[in-house]
Parts: C-alpha cells; structure tokens; sequence
C-alpha cells in the first residue's frame, strides 16, 4: 500500500509532459509557418547583402578620391 501513496515521482511526470506538450506545439507552428520562414532567409540574404556591397563600393571610391 506504501507505492500507492508514494507520489515522488508525479512532479517529474507532469514537467516531461509539459516539456513535450510545448515541443509539439513549436513543432507544428513550424510546420505551419514553413513558407514564410523559408521565403524570409531569401529576402534577407539578397536584400541585405546588396546594400553593404553597395554601401562598401562607395566607400572605396570616397577613400580612393582622397
């Protein structure tokens, strides 16, 4: 009768299945949000890098007019 009143081990079970409650929910939200975050790498990427290029070739040209 002592393992029937023994609840050591209910805290510990209830924060696994917490932990994996939160997992499958991020999960599926990244499923759901696969378009949009696979388009957003591209956006940055050439957008982002196009500018510095941009901005590093003016640069060199001020400093070769000094």
């Amino acid at each position: 009768m002592q393992i029937l009143k023994d609840e050591n081990g209910q805290g510990a079970a209830e924060l696994i299945l917490l932990f994996g409650g939160i997992i499958v929910i991020a999960i599926i939200a990244a499923i759901y949000y696969k378009n949009y975050l696979s388009g957003l790498g591209d956006e940055i990427t050439q957008n982002d890098t196009t500018d510095v290029n941009n901005k590093l070739k003016n640069l060199t040209n001020k400093i070769k007019q000094l």
